[in-house]
């Protein structure tokens, strides 16, 4: 996993995770990242080192400052993670299937969690259907 510092068209600056360089430039031709300020899809790379999560240990490669604030802020991320995972339904395999019949108004709309491939994941964006790709621990790790 890699952290890259972004620019949008609009001057907005934000980070993103990515499994790669590859991924994000593969995401980014496909318009699928976003500024989470404008929503623009117009997002560059700023030229910096990258971040890189090993395992346990993270390994800041040379000419990234230090972010001391990271830890709690990704405490608390994954802390949010997990509690709209406690209360979201969980669907399985059907994710893209009921995410679709909320979307066009088939049944109640409510929160739910499942599994989608990565392209059912990209379609459902493509259909304009809100999704976040998160991993989230099994239900015996949510707390």
């Amino acid at each position: 996993m890699i952290v890259l510092n972004l620019l949008c068209d609009h001057g907005h600056r934000f980070e993103g995770w990515f499994a790669s360089g590859d991924a994000f430039r593969e995401q980014s031709e496909r318009h699928l990242v976003h500024c989470p300020q404008c929503q623009t899809s117009g997002v560059s790379q700023l030229p910096s080192a990258p971040h890189v999560k090993r395992g346990a240990t993270d390994v800041a490669l040379p000419e990234k400052p230090a972010a001391p604030a990271a830890a709690p802020a990704m405490a608390a991320l994954h802390q949010a993670l997990a509690s709209m995972a406690r209360q979201a339904e969980n669907v399985g395999e059907r994710f893209p299937e009921e995410a679709r019949r909320i979307h066009y108004d088939e049944v109640p709309a409510r929160t739910i969690r499942g599994i989608a491939t990565a392209d059912e994941t990209r379609d459902l964006l493509e259909e304009g259907i809100l999704v976040l790709p998160a991993p989230i621990p099994p239900d015996d790790e949510i707390h």
